[in-house]
């Protein structure tokens, strides 16, 4: 079973949830940048959430579907057509052999997620099939797709089978057909263009000022240009430190808020070093990760503080939610 790139987009990539148990050899994770949209795309196509599939930034690719898959869409809407015919998202998809899947204008949104039912099948890397763009690995060939390249899919998984037995059904003489039901809008809400993301305090953000505290919380900032999957720099207002004492490099993540020399935060994304040497002003919490991640530059955002408490309420009532969206695919779909 294979996928033909006709025509690649701006940054297609293979991604799954990410090479973990390797940051203390210096090895990021990776991963999706939108890890729920990820997960979501997998779970309606009767996949693993973890298992391997395309992340489509802004310009999507053109692709041929070279045999009959079942296929999900999520995330940024990117206008999708399947033989030029609008397709829906959310929702699991049946497409015969040779149909056409293509995009347009960016709706809303950064990046949409292509899963298909058995998962793209590329080599895993330490355990991982994401893609680490500037080390050169995982993925596809460790870098972006390319016109020409053509992408295996394992067979689709016994749910996935159901589905496709029951869409294709359904299908008469059409090249493709979609399923009638998607989930909540709580699993695929859509993206914001002006976001208030919901964060912690950091380490060290009692070494800043009272003003620029305050200023944090209560401005908005604008993401740049200077915005990849490395990190978001933001411009707004300019956060000052009240000590200038060296600190030692420590453990970053994804979401953590560093302040640079210059007072302009960055905000760490998936591919973000292992450690840094700026102050961590703040912690954006894990339930949010999917709302920055669907963030454009040029686009503003605010920070609104949230306790430990509540950032563990939400990530946790996010997981019942993918739970809930398994289980209801398989107990209707499932062998």
């Amino acid at each position: 079973m294979s996928i033909s790139v006709l025509r690649p987009g701006l940054l297609t990539t293979v991604q799954d949830l990410g090479r973990h148990g390797y940051q203390q050899d210096g090895i990021l994770v990776s991963g999706a940048m939108d890890a729920t949209a990820l997960r979501v795309a997998n779970l309606l196509v009767g996949n693993p959430d973890h298992a391997a599939v395309l992340e489509i930034t802004l310009l999507g690719p053109r692709l041929r579907f070279e045999t009959d898959h079942l296929i999900a869409l999520t995330g940024a809407h990117l206008s999708p057509t399947l033989n030029g015919r609008p397709v829906g998202m959310h929702r699991p998809v049946w497409v015969a052999a040779g149909t056409e899947l293509a995009f347009g204008a960016a709706v809303a949104g950064s990046r949409a997620y292509l899963a298909v039912s058995g998962g793209i099948d590329v080599p895993p890397v330490l355990g991982s099939r994401a893609t680490y763009l500037r080390a050169g690995f995982g993925g596809f060939r460790g870098r972006a797709l390319r016109a020409g390249d053509v992408l295996f899919v394992a067979g689709p998984t016994p749910t996935g089978q159901q589905l496709m037995a029951a869409l294709a059904a359904s299908a008469a003489s059409a090249a493709w057909a979609p399923a009638r039901w998607t989930p909540g809008p709580a699993l695929c809400p859509a993206p914001l263009p002006n976001p208030t993301i919901r964060a912690m305090a950091g380490p060290e953000y009692e070494q800043f000022t009272p003003e620029s505290r305050r200023a944090f919380w209560q401005q908005p900032f604008t993401v740049t240009t200077e915005a990849d999957r490395m990190g978001y720099r933001l411009h707004g207002p300019v956060l000052e430190r009240q000590t200038q004492v060296e600190l030692l490099s420590s453990a970053v993540t994804f979401g953590t808020v560093q302040v640079p020399a210059g007072g302009q935060p960055i905000v760490l994304m998936a591919d973000h070093q292992t450690t840094g040497g700026y102050p961590r002003m703040a912690q954006v919490i894990t339930a949010d990760f999917s709302v920055l991640a669907q963030v454009r530059p040029g686009q503003s955002i605010r920070f609104r503080e949230v306790s430990l408490v509540e950032a563990q309420a939400l990530y946790l009532a996010q997981e019942r939610r993918l739970r809930a969206l398994q289980r209801a695919v398989e107990t209707v779909f499932g062998s």
